[in-house]
């Protein structure tokens, strides 16, 4: 399978706008989650794939449906179990009788949008056979590669709270993911609107029309591509990041891939603001996002009950941000 040529790039204005419908559109349904569903459209437009951890119940799986729909994405929904295999997700090849000839049939994860849902629950061995197709665009069966049709992404789903018969992602499948994203629980009128949608739908499912098509998501993405960012808001991304690498309570800390993932959503959430420049507090905005899943506690800290997302934010409060500028290079203030 192949993709089309990469349209022409959209203007900042066009996206913003039609980003802005979007999650005006996904918003039609999923209820009290503006901000991961903002997080996760840039993680869209910057290129990238998005893990949503949190507790079952909450509307992970309709928020990536809904965000596939609005984006007019072909989706295609996978529910993990420990005997999953990889050639359920990547597809194999088949002897046909009637040819005497091996044909390849592909997985589900031929598609615009792969919601791997409980991706926690399936073994490691299928869970790398995710790496490939997230890093690549491609997936290679007996010595055959096929290349995936774009634009690709995958979403998944991860409880964090019960681990019995799971399997923790390691490192190198969580850095593959541009952002994490917590849900969190709404607060009580959201829930009470959750309610009273679902009885005025007087039905279980509901729909989300399509916003834009995959090419016009190509062209938003490689308009993306076109905003320059300052060279102080650059170095504050690298600060960052180099900043968790001399934290006493990680063993590991954010690798330049870390950095750039930083930089790259920032761009991507300054763009849905109708913004062709890069704030520190676009940095700011993203960086528990990005950065908390990348890192590794150390023992005693793990111990401790120390999280990844609050040292990442003690790291913001302590690295110093550059000046806020704005389009026309003046400064405005400080981050």
């Amino acid at each position: 399978m192949t993709s089309a040529p990469a349209p022409a790039p959209l203007q900042v204005a066009e996206i913003s706008e039609l980003s802005s419908r979007v999650l005006a559109e996904v918003g039609t349904v999923v209820v009290g989650m503006e901000k991961p569903l903002r997080t996760a459209l840039a993680a869209v437009l910057a290129g990238g794939h998005v893990l949503f951890e949190d507790v079952p119940g909450l509307g992970k799986t309709l928020a990536a449906r809904s965000l596939a729909s609005a984006l007019g994405l072909d989706f295609a929904r996978l529910q993990c179990t420990p005997d999953l295999l990889p050639a359920d997700i990547t597809g194999s090849t088949v002897y046909d009788p009637a040819t005497r000839e091996f044909l390849f049939r592909p997985g589900p994860v031929f598609t615009g949008l792969f919601l791997a849902d409980e991706i926690n629950r399936t073994a490691p061995k299928t869970q790398s056979a995710l790496l490939e197709a997230m890093a690549e665009r491609q997936v290679t069966i007996d010595g055959t590669t096929y290349p995936l049709t774009l634009p690709f992404h995958v979403m998944a789903t991860s409880n964090p709270v019960e681990y019995e018969g799971t399997y923790p992602l390691p490192e190198a499948q969580l850095d593959r993911f541009m952002v994490r994203l917590a849900v969190g629980y709404p607060d009580r009128e959201a829930e009470f609107d959750v309610l009273r949608r679902r009885l005025d739908r007087r039905q279980e499912f509901s729909s989300v029309d399509a916003v834009v098509s995959p090419e016009i998501l190509l062209a938003m993405q490689s308009g993306v591509e076109d905003v320059a960012l300052d060279p102080d808001v650059i170095r504050y991304c690298v600060d960052l990041a180099a900043a968790t690498r001399s934290v006493p309570d990680l063993e590991v800390g954010a690798s330049p891939r870390g950095s750039q993932t930083l930089m790259l959503v920032a761009r991507a959430l300054a763009v849905i603001d109708g913004r062709d420049y890069v704030l520190p507090e676009d940095v700011k905005e993203v960086a528990v996002s990005v950065l908390a899943h990348r890192l590794t506690l150390s023992p005693a800290a793990w111990a401790a009950g120390v999280s990844t997302e609050t040292l990442v934010i003690s790291l913001l409060d302590q690295v110093p941000g550059p000046a806020t500028v704005g389009s026309d290079g003046r400064e405005v203030g400080r981050a």
